[in-house]
């Protein structure tokens, strides 16, 4: 379980059980019964399994105690509660549909054999108004083939990420993976969420010939490199990929040039520099690349200057935003905005991991011997990604001689670099 969240809320175990306990109506003005079943998800405590027993049971009608059941269920699922399987199941008869999608997404998490109740999870497939996307997932990682036929009615759902799921799941219970193009086509759609969607069934599919398709989708880094380092780790343990095969799209997602990205919106009159900026806190990152796009190609002599602007105003604070000006200002070569990302590549909070990586390429950018020293301390992170951009920007900068602190390191893709890395680099 990934912990650089686990205390974002502030709680401890016991305050968030009590929490969790307190009646809507008696909560303090600072407490939150959502936030306290989120919190629980870091804690695989027999109380904290108890706690959010009882908030499932609770089923007082009000929104907010379903979002709280809702999400006592998730955190259930998250810690592989077995012994709560009992009442998640529960939530399959529920009347919410959105009730009903968590419990079967949690069970999937769990794990069972049980064939009652995989089957009442396949008949959810046939009830109409139902999200059937996380019912074909929850079916797929059970491993229920029973459902085959019930899920491939789902293949030309007019919904693409259900459309996606139900295509990925029949190629994989069947071995068939003919029809897999129809879901590389959905990396290019113009709904973000069908573009992220499809890359998780990508990954579920074992998909290998999708990574350089996947390198280039207009999503956020975050998704792409999470999907090629589960692909990569699948692919090298079975002997279907190796290294060379993967490296290319692993370090073209870590550069993250917009010229690289196969952009799939487009501007109907050329945006003023000011329309450019503003589109940097897209949540659809593919609006965001194009805006980078034009910000490199048209605006090359303006744009550092608003792009300090804009993170003096907000991008400071918006960890989208604040992740394509620190790329932006490397790859426009600004070198007044070094300390600027000397601070972004040691930025200790969560938010802000991928602009550290951000940070380490510019800094390879911009050329500066002086940014050597900043990077070499990032060899001593825990952080992957963050290692290997140091090691982009370092063979970048020329300076390869503490290579030996990672010769060595704790992960494979990592290692696998520091391998292909020149003996000798010129100083």
């Amino acid at each position: 379980m990934d912990k650089r969240f686990a205390n974002l809320f502030g709680l401890t175990e016991e305050k968030a059980i009590a929490v969790l306990d307190t009646p809507q109506d008696r909560l303090g003005e600072d407490d939150s019964r959502y936030i306290a079943a989120s919190h629980l998800a870091s804690c695989p405590s027999d109380r904290a399994i108890a706690a959010l027993t009882r908030a499932i049971e609770n089923t007082e009608s009000s929104l907010d105690n379903r979002i709280v059941r809702r999400k006592s269920m998730e955190s259930l699922g998250r810690l592989q509660a077995k012994s709560a399987l009992p009442i998640v199941r529960t939530g399959l008869a529920d009347d919410d549909c959105y009730t009903v999608e968590v419990a079967a997404w949690a069970i999937g998490e769990i794990g069972t054999e049980d064939a009652e109740i995989l089957e009442e999870i396949a008949q959810l497939l046939e009830k109409p108004e139902q999200l059937y996307r996380p019912i074909i997932h929850a079916l797929a990682k059970l491993d229920y083939r029973p459902a085959l036929e019930r899920i491939r009615k789902h293949t030309h759902s007019e919904d693409e990420p259900t459309a996606s799921a139900a295509i990925a799941t029949i190629c994989r219970f069947t071995g068939d993976y003919s029809a897999m193009a129809r879901v590389v086509e959905l990396l290019q759609h113009s709904s973000v969420n069908a573009r992220r969607s499809c890359i998780q069934d990508l990954i579920d599919a074992k998909y290998y010939t999708a990574l350089p398709n996947i390198a280039r989708c207009p999503v956020s880094a975050i998704f792409r490199l999470r999907a090629i380092r589960l692909l990569a780790e699948a692919g090298l343990n079975s002997g279907e990929l190796s290294f060379e095969g993967i490296q290319p799209s692993l370090e073209k997602v870590l550069r993250d040039r917009p010229q690289d990205i196969d952009l799939v919106h487009e501007y109907d009159r050329p945006p003023t520099l000011d329309f450019a900026i503003g589109e940097l806190y897209q949540t659809d990152f593919g609006r965001c690349y194009l805006a980078s796009q034009t910000l490199i190609e048209k605006y090359p002599n303006e744009a550092p200057d608003a792009l300090l602007a804009t993170y003096a105003k907000e991008a400071h604070n918006d960890y989208g935003a604040h992740y394509h000006v620190m790329k932006l200002l490397g790859w426009l070569r600004h070198a007044p905005a070094y300390d600027l990302l000397v601070k972004a590549l040691h930025n200790p909070a969560p938010q802000f991991r991928k602009s550290r990586i951000a940070a380490a390429i510019a800094l390879g950018e911009l050329g500066e011997p002086r940014a050597i020293p900043e990077l070499k301390t990032c060899l001593a992170t825990k952080i992957w990604d963050l290692k290997y951009a140091a090691l982009m920007a370092l063979e970048q900068l020329g300076d390869l001689r503490d290579r030996a602190l990672v010769t060595n390191d704790p992960d494979f893709l990592v290692r696998a670099k520091v391998k292909t890395l020149p003996n000798t680099v010129e100083q």
